[in-house]
């Protein structure tokens, strides 16, 4: 089938700019270009409501673990955050208010799931093909599908004859009653370390099943007092202060994770220090004691997870699961263990839209081909041989210190400066060059080396297996360095990264396109 026929065969509909998701990226973006002038672009929702993960996520306890004045677009903050670490549905609020503001609801088309992103090279458009049949044209593509989103769900052996309830943290089952529940808890990440303080206190019993025990430091969450959103909200420059002051502090860290390793030290000596504290027991304290680099996995953040687990109807296992029976979780010591509900705290799957999304380029180049040993891009947001294609939280942008909407925001101005190069040098196509791709991709697994993801020679006995990296060994998911140095990376677009005109459309002439 020729590029011609497989649009006429089908009535499409157009519109100049795609923006999948109605997360943090797909709001911020939309709102940037409503700001610039841009009215022509729909966003495509696949839920029948926005806000993404902080819709998708309701569990007991679900919060940031970024603070709340930092976890926030700096050109639409907001006075009335409530704790100083916002809670999942106040975080929902806020975006909610945002597409309020905006009058942005109009423009998103929900219940609409993308599958298939196709380049059609003789029309320079995408064509976008949704789950329920209908057919758009873009003249561009932002991807704001999360870095996050798609549940890692582990395939225990009998976990399908499980009798009792099973699911994932993500899909946490509305008006659900674990009052006297046997409850059992696979991981313990992000998720699990909110869940388990949120429902020790309801079950009859809890388990805890722990793979490798998480670093653990000091939330000190707490109210913002009424004076002090008095204070953001009456006093010009009062929270732009606080907030520049809360994002200098998290770079901070970056000092440990990505200059000098040995910067954690202190960091983990106060977390032992703390795990000494609530946790009397020796063979409990051994359990829950950490034994790599901190920082080489995720950093978690609780004041109450340790005081949790020291509950009597709260248990530990740091035995491997082996097998899941009709009503009993069995592990590699041979012991069973009778269970109700299981909840999997297991995480997500990295970054790597072509799980959902078949994406296919200029020529018929298929995305999860040139992905098979895991996503990379230019800055995180172009692909070679995409044209027009651009990502919010793409591959080597997540950080493990600061705020991802810091992030995004640079993304955005990144992606609007790509676009003012399209109409100032009427371009109708934009591609990043592939020595300009390699080139970034082989600087930052470079500036890897010198990171704590990549030396655990420093003061950890042993190595750290970390989802960070990718099966072909390759760190995929994190920006080796300061968000502040990324931030300055895209303040602007330049010409030279990107292919000319001529050379794309000669391209093209000589390509063929799959049917």
């Amino acid at each position: 089938m020729t590029a011609t026929s497989s649009l006429s065969s089908a009535h499409t509909h157009h519109t100049r700019i795609a923006i999948l998701g109605t997360g943090f990226g797909g709001i911020g973006m939309a709102i940037c270009l409503k700001k610039r002038g841009v009215s022509d672009f729909t966003i495509f929702e696949k839920a029948n409501g926005i806000g993404g993960t902080w819709r998708e996520n309701t569990y007991p306890g679900c919060a940031c673990d970024i603070a709340s004045h930092l976890y926030s677009f700096s050109f639409d903050q907001t006075s009335t955050w409530t704790r100083t670490y916002a809670s999942q549905s106040e975080i929902l609020q806020y975006l909610k208010e945002l597409v309020r503001k905006h009058d942005l609801e109009q423009r998103i088309t929900f219940n609409t799931k993308v599958v298939q992103l196709r380049w059609i090279d003789s029309d320079q458009l995408w064509r976008i093909a949704t789950e329920n049949g209908d057919v758009y044209t873009a003249e561009i593509v932002i991807s704001a599908v999360g870095g996050l989103h798609v549940p890692h769900r582990p395939e225990f052996e009998g976990i399908k004859q499980f009798g009792g309830m099973c699911f994932h943290s993500s899909s946490w089952p509305k008006d659900l009653d674990l009052r006297e529940k046997k409850v059992a808890v696979v991981g313990t990440g992000a998720s699990a370390i909110q869940i388990i303080p949120a429902i020790a206190s309801q079950v009859s019993r809890l388990l805890v099943f722990q793979r490798t025990p998480p670093w653990v430091l000091p939330r000190h969450d707490k109210e913002v007092p009424q004076l002090a959103q008095w204070i953001f909200k009456s006093i010009p420059g009062a929270q732009h202060f606080w907030r520049n002051m809360l994002f200098v502090e998290s770079e901070s860290i970056a000092l440990g994770f990505t200059v000098w390793p040995w910067l954690l030290g202190a960091w983990q000596r106060q977390s032992r220090s703390l795990l000494r504290r609530h946790i009397h027991d020796p063979v409990l304290r051994e359990t829950l004691t950490p034994h790599y680099t901190m920082g080489c996995k995720r950093v978690l953040l609780s004041d109450d997870y340790y005081p949790a687990l020291t509950q009597k109807n709260v248990s530990v296992v740091s035995s491997q699961i082996t097998e899941i029976k009709r009503d009993n979780i069995l592990t590699k010591d041979g012991v069973q263990y009778p269970v109700d509900t299981i909840i999997l705290a297991t995480g997500f799957r990295p970054f790597n839209p072509v799980e959902e999304i078949d994406i296919r380029g200029r020529g018929g180049r298929v995305l999860s081909h040139e992905w098979a040993a895991g996503p990379s891009a230019f800055n995180g947001v172009l692909v070679h041989g995409y044209p027009n294609f651009f990502m919010l939280m793409g591959p080597n942008t997540g950080l493990g210190h600061n705020s991802l909407i810091f992030m995004i925001e640079a993304q955005i101005r990144y992606i609007l400066s790509c676009i003012d190069i399209l109409k100032l040098r009427q371009r109708k196509l934009i591609e990043v060059r592939p020595e300009s791709q390699c080139a970034f991709n082989e600087s930052i697994q470079k500036r890897f080396q010198r990171t704590v993801w990549s030396s655990q020679e420093s003061f950890s006995t042993k190595a750290c297996n970390t989802w960070y990296r990718n099966p072909s060994g390759r760190l995929s998911a994190l920006w080796p360095g300061f968000a502040s140095s990324y931030w300055w990376r895209l303040r602007k677009a330049d010409i030279r990264d990107f292919v000319e005109d001529s050379i794309m459309l000669s391209d093209t002439a000589d390509g063929r396109e799959e049917s």
